[in-house]
């Protein structure tokens, strides 16, 4: 399947609208100019192109097989994540110390987006195993460190995440598995964990899983859980494998789609034993877990936006080859148009193309305020890395929410054949579906925003996210271009205000707030999107100036500036960034009022039903 990628928009985010002076003057990436960073997305790309794409199709149609106790994967994933490997893009963010590239994760963002955009199935291998070496590199000991992060990080060996039970899914307090402390220091895990990504292959010859567990007398409930490294292979001292460490895979789940990647039941302890080490200190595990959690969440909002940007780019090349019924535009003698030319096709792929860069810059943005902290101290590290914890749930719930639908509105352009297998549409639609569940519900995530996010700094990290939006409403009002989509940014940010100084005053504050976690989370990424957006279209409105400047067209010759968009692809580009901006203003942002008048109302039915 080929893969149809967003690389323009990607590096616009990048070059264009980020600031990275702020980061490539610092200490960790002063080595770092722009033009290592766009030869590093152009091996990327070429990668995600070849072979990642290459065994995407199979890895949907042939899927993960469970047989005789042994997870296989389809054709091609070996060799694909063999180059990831070599390429270094598992660890491309991550600590040269341990064999990193020690890139931005401004940077990351888009090597993810392409990894994720070819390949979802692949590039969660990759995504866990960069989280659970990271968890090591944090919270291990030296020796910890020196056995499993580098080998990690080179994809020598993969990782995982363990932490779902039968009786304990999103309630992780819930959770049994065992961990018992032996004389030489460490654990003996027994137990069961089921839905683990990746959990069991043959890629590499070991696997590391990040594992929660409870030591005896531990605390009943969260602050009773202790987080455990535990090797599907035992590690002798000097790094090579020994015996298998008793981890066995109890089968794979039949699901909807990322069907080259394995989700696994895996059961530790049942013969000789699980060999784990503590990592951090006993009953801090969820906390520490949470530094895994947090990057996958925001990770996994790449993956809403991946799937929704390649279902997009597939729809928009469809729609200029396919021949359907007759435009507005076409004659009573001509034959069919292609779709492109009707009016509802362009409303549709237009609106799939603002979602998408509003996404995009979301993810992309948090990415930066991520490296602002890295290279910041004191109150400002503490000011970005308010932003980042604000973001991060925002990040993955509306992305995967809104990814999901651009993906449907994406099968709509092909009709009857986007419910085909043809082509790759509704494979898309599959994909993305996982992202508002996994990594933590969506509406786990609002209930994070509303119950903790919006309370952390006294309240100082939403207030300064809705200043910046409002700033940027009010520099743009006079705009001939963007005037009117800056007003709609403003009364959706004074709605979103309204709603967050209101809704505590009333006097079932507490339950209307739970009630509508979920919308008040959608308020305010389409709040943040609109506003992210208006940002961008305002440094592409005056790149399109200055085009037009410089080549001499007059931008009141209506004919002549057409000419212009039609031949050249950089006016053409700057063009559809002011115009998603606009329509987004025009179609997002009038849902956050909407919401706003539906939630003040106080209406509690959910809560009188009888069901």
């Amino acid at each position: 399947m080929k893969y149809l990628d967003d690389d323009r928009d990607i590096r616009f985010n990048l070059f264009e609208w980020l600031d990275l002076d702020p980061l490539l003057k610092s200490g960790p990436y002063e080595e770092i100019d722009r033009d290592q960073l766009g030869m590093v997305l152009d091996e990327a790309l070429k990668v995600a192109r070849g072979s990642v794409a290459a065994c995407n199709e199979t890895g949907d149609r042939v899927g993960a097989r469970f047989d005789h106790g042994k997870v296989e994967l389809p054709e091609g994933f070996a060799g694909a994540f063999r180059d990831l490997a070599e390429g270094g893009w598992i660890s491309a963010t991550m600590n040269p110390e341990f064999g990193g590239m020690g890139l931005p994760e401004s940077v990351g963002t888009g090597i993810s987006e392409f990894l994720m955009g070819a390949n979802t199935a692949l590039g969660l291998k990759a995504l866990l195993t960069r989280g659970a070496a990271h968890l090591i590199e944090t919270f291990g000991s030296d020796e910890l460190k020196g056995t499993f992060c580098e080998r990690m990080y080179s994809g020598e060996w993969t990782g995982t995440m363990c932490l779902t039970e039968a009786g304990a899914g999103s309630d992780l307090g819930a959770l049994n598995t065992k961990a018992v402390r032996q004389a030489d220091g460490t654990y003996l895990i027994t137990g069961e964990k089921i839905f683990i990504t990746s959990g069991d292959h043959e890629l590499t010859p070991n696997i590391i899983h990040a594992v929660l567990a409870r030591t005896p007398g531990a605390p009943a409930g969260p602050k009773g859980i202790s987080l455990f490294v535990v090797p599907k292979v035992r590690v002798n001292p000097d790094g090579s494998l020994g015996a298998a460490n008793d981890v066995v895979c109890a089968g794979i789940e039949h699901k909807l789609g990322i069907h080259g990647s394995p989700t696994c039941s895996l059961v530790f302890g049942t013969s000789t034993g699980s060999q784990g080490f503590l990592l951090g200190e006993e009953n801090q595990g969820l906390a520490h877990m949470f530094q895994m959690m947090n990057a996958a969440r925001w990770e996994v909002g790449v993956q809403g936006l991946s799937n929704a940007s390649a279902a997009h780019q597939a729809a928009l090349a469809y729609a200029k080859e396919r021949l359907q019924g007759r435009g507005p535009s076409a004659g009573k003698t001509s034959g069919q148009s292609l779709l492109i030319e009707h009016p509802d096709i362009r409303r549709s792929l237009l609106l799939q193309s603002a979602y998408v860069q509003a996404m995009r810059a979301l993810v992309t943005y948090t990415a930066w305020c991520m490296d602002m902290a890295h290279v910041s101290e004191g109150e400002a590290r503490d000011r970005w890395q308010g932003l980042v914890e604000l973001l991060t749930p925002i990040s993955k719930a509306w992305c995967s929410d809104w990814g999901f639908r651009v993906t449907e509105w994406a099968l709509q352009v092909y009709g009857g054949y986007g419910y085909t297998m043809d082509y790759p549409a509704e494979q898309y639609l599959r994909d993305c579906k996982i992202a508002s569940i996994y990594e933590g519900t969506n509406g786990i995530q609002a209930l994070d925003l509303v119950g903790r996010k919006f309370r952390m700094q006294d309240g100082r990290p939403v207030k300064a996210l809705l200043k910046l939006a409002g700033g940027a409403a009010q520099a743009l009002m006079a705009d001939p271009v963007l005037g009117d989509a800056a007003r709609q940014l403003d009364d959706a940010v004074k709605a979103m205000g309204a709603v967050l100084t209101q809704l505590p005053t009333r006097e079932n504050a507490g339950l209307l707030t739970l009630l509508n976690a979920v919308p008040i989370l959608d308020m305010l990424g389409h709040v943040v999107g609109g506003f992210l957006l208006l940002q961008q279209a305002g440094v592409a409105n005056q790149k399109a100036l200055a085009l037009l400047a410089e080549r001499g067209v007059d931008p009141a010759d209506p004919a002549a500036v057409r000419a212009h968009l039609a031949g050249s692809k950089e006016a053409a580009f700057y063009q559809n960034k002011v115009q998603a901006a606009i329509h987004f203003a025009h179609r997002g942002l009038p849902l956050v009022a909407a919401q706003a008048v539906a939630l003040m109302s106080g209406e509690t039915a959910p809560m009188e039903a009888v069901f």
